[in-house]
C-alpha cells in the first residue's frame, strides 16, 4: 500500500505547485494502477497514452512512472481529460475520463478514483514498445538525426527541419 500523503507531497514538489490539473492526474494514476494491479513503472510495464497536455501529465509521470523519455508515456491529444492506461504484461487496459462534476482539487485528494473519473473501454490498440534508431548526420545542416525521422531529397538524407516538402497542390 503506497502512503498518498507522503506521494503527494513529492508530486507538488516534482510539479512544483498544487493545482487541479496535477491532482487530475495524481488520481488518475493510482486508480489506474489499482485498476491493472500493477506498480510504478520501472521500464515500458505501464503505458499512459494521454489525450491532453496538462498539469495532470507530471502527476502521471511521477506516481505512474510513464515518462516520454522510456517511451512509456504517449500523447494522443484531443483535449480532452482522457487517460489511457495498459499493462504489457498482462494485456489490460483501461480508460479513464474525468466526470465533469464540480469539486476543489482538495476535495478530489480525499475522493475515490471512481467518484472521480468514468472507466471506458479504449478505443484504439496499444502501440508497439519504444524502439531504438540509429542516428545520421543531415547532409545540409549537419545535426544528427534518428533514421526514422530523416528523408531523402535530391540523393541526400537530410532531416525534417532541411526537408523541403512538395507543396504544389493546394
Amino acid at each position: 500500500m503506497i502512503d498518498e500523503v507522503k506521494l503527494w507531497e513529492e508530486c507538488i514538489d516534482f510539479h512544483g505547485h498544487f493545482c487541479g490539473g496535477l491532482t487530475i492526474g495524481f488520481k488518475a494514476a493510482i486508480y489506474a494502477m489499482e485498476i491493472l494491479n500493477i506498480e510504478r513503472s520501472k521500464d515500458e510495464e505501464l503505458v499512459c497514452i494521454a489525450e491532453n497536455d496538462s498539469c495532470s501529465i507530471d502527476g502521471i509521470q511521477y506516481v505512474a512512472g510513464c515518462t516520454v523519455g522510456k517511451g512509456n508515456l504517449l500523447f494522443r491529444l484531443r483535449g480532452k481529460q482522457a487517460y489511457n492506461f495498459y499493462n504489457r504484461k498482462t494485456g489490460d487496459s483501461v480508460r479513464l475520463i474525468l466526470k465533469e462534476k464540480k469539486r476543489s482539487k482538495e476535495d478530489m485528494l480525499n475522493m475515490d478514483g471512481s467518484e472521480i473519473f468514468d472507466k471506458t473501454p479504449i478505443k484504439f490498440e496499444l502501440p508497439e514498445s519504444a524502439r531504438i534508431f540509429k542516428s545520421y548526420d543531415c547532409e545540409i545542416c549537419g545535426e544528427r538525426t534518428a533514421d526514422y525521422f530523416m528523408r531523402e531529397q535530391e540523393g541526400k538524407k537530410v532531416c525534417l527541419d532541411c526537408f523541403k516538402d512538395y507543396d504544389r497542390f493546394l
